[in-house]
């Protein structure tokens, strides 16, 4: 879609401005600029990246335009395009992007016979792109042409490859992501992909060991004891033991970052871990930590990404909870979708008993991310 992008601006426009925004100019770069740089060259383009000014110079004979980066992450994004004029812009994973960047970037287009290019995951059928410009035949009314592409339309996966990828998805996610429906994110979360299947003790023996933690003033806090593998060419979980303070229902009351780090040494006793991974607004308990000797990191906090990451293995049988856990089965059970948010096009948890989710989420989210599949370690840290 990039290449046609350019393709089209360079055969009917000389001299102009034009725009490629991504959810981040970081990601933009990673995903887009450095292929397209690859296929313009190979076809006798001209391409100078000046990264300085987050700007592609492009030529071909006597025709040069010029391509600005752009990243739409939040509210404030809009105000970095106010002012350019723009004979075109490619928005790449648009349902990404918030509404006032997108609707700022087209208002720039203003150049006779501008256009718009689109491309992106679905989301929930609620959200503003889906229903401004697909829902009941929107693309027609708009006169823009609506292409809906599936993994099978990449020629470039094997079947093996393929296969691999659906078994990455569960759930919400699966229906979005391989079968491509703007889907709705409602009822419980793991719904399906969590049973009693996923609730029993493992003896296997496991790679390595981690703490993870969602750390609590006026909340609960939790620490979950997680050993980890990979088997078939799968990451596996497995909870052995959790840690649950709630200060508000206890006689006792609040604890300092000094008791909890006291707490988190008694609970990890004798074990060997390769790290502790905290909830990354936990700033004052990853000093504490760091200060009594653990090697500590900040958890991806990446929501949806770690929901995905979780209900996958919760469906493939390979995150496991141990049946002390009482916690965290029961509020892993009762995790729900926030239904006001969704009527707002967003998908996100309802906060209410998510404490122990959070920390698992965190935990295997940043271990599958840490450790892709292939990569061993018995390297321990404590």
């Amino acid at each position: 879609m990039s290449l046609s992008y350019m393709l089209w601006a360079m055969s009917n426009f000389d001299g102009q401005n034009f725009g490629l925004c991504g959810k981040t100019i970081g990601s933009l770069r990673r995903n887009v600029i450095l292929w397209l740089k690859l296929m313009l060259k190979s076809r006798g383009y001209a391409v100078q990246d000046r990264r300085a000014d987050n700007l592609l110079v492009v030529r071909r004979g006597e025709v040069v335009n010029y391509f600005y980066l752009f990243g739409g992450k939040d509210e404030r994004s809009q105000d970095l395009i106010q002012g350019i004029t723009l004979a075109g812009c490619l928005f790449d994973e648009v349902a990404l992007m918030p509404r006032s960047f997108v609707e700022q970037a087209m208002a720039r287009c203003s150049v006779e016979g501008s256009r718009y290019w689109f491309n992106c995951n679905p989301e929930s059928p609620n959200h503003w792109f889906y229903t401004e410009w697909i829902k009941d035949d929107q693309s027609s009314k708009k006169n823009a042409l609506h292409l809906h592409f599936t993994m099978d339309d990449n020629l470039t996966l094997s079947p093996k490859v393929r296969n691999r990828y659906e078994r990455q998805y569960a759930g919400i996610f699966y229906d979005r992501f391989i079968r491509g429906e703007w889907s709705v994110a409602s009822g419980a979360i793991y719904g399906s992909c969590f049973s009693g299947k996923n609730i029993r003790r493992d003896a296997a023996p496991y790679d390595r060991c981690f703490v993870s933690v969602d750390y609590g003033t006026q909340n609960p806090c939790v620490f979950h004891l997680i050993r980890a593998r990979q088997k078939n060419g799968q990451h596996q979980h497995y909870v052995e033991k959790e840690y649950y303070y709630d200060g508000r229902h206890s006689q006792t009351g609040q604890k300092t970052d000094e008791q909890y780090s006291k707490d988190m040494r008694d609970f990890i006793g004798g074990e060997k871990i390769e790290c502790i991974i905290v909830d990354p607004s936990a700033a004052s308990l990853i000093t504490q930590l760091r200060k009594d000797g653990w090697y500590v990191i900040p958890a991806r906090n990446a929501v949806m990404q770690g929901i995905s990451a979780v209900s996958v293995e919760f469906s493939n049988g390979d995150l496991l909870i141990d049946p002390s856990c009482k916690n965290t089965i029961r509020e892993v059970s009762g995790y729900v979708w926030d239904e006001k948010a969704r009527e707002h096009g967003e998908d996100k948890p309802v906060k209410v008993d998510d404490h122990t989710c959070d920390a698992l989420r965190y935990g295997v989210y940043t271990d599958v991310r840490r450790h892709p599949i292939g990569f061993k370690t018995n390297t321990y840290r404590g």
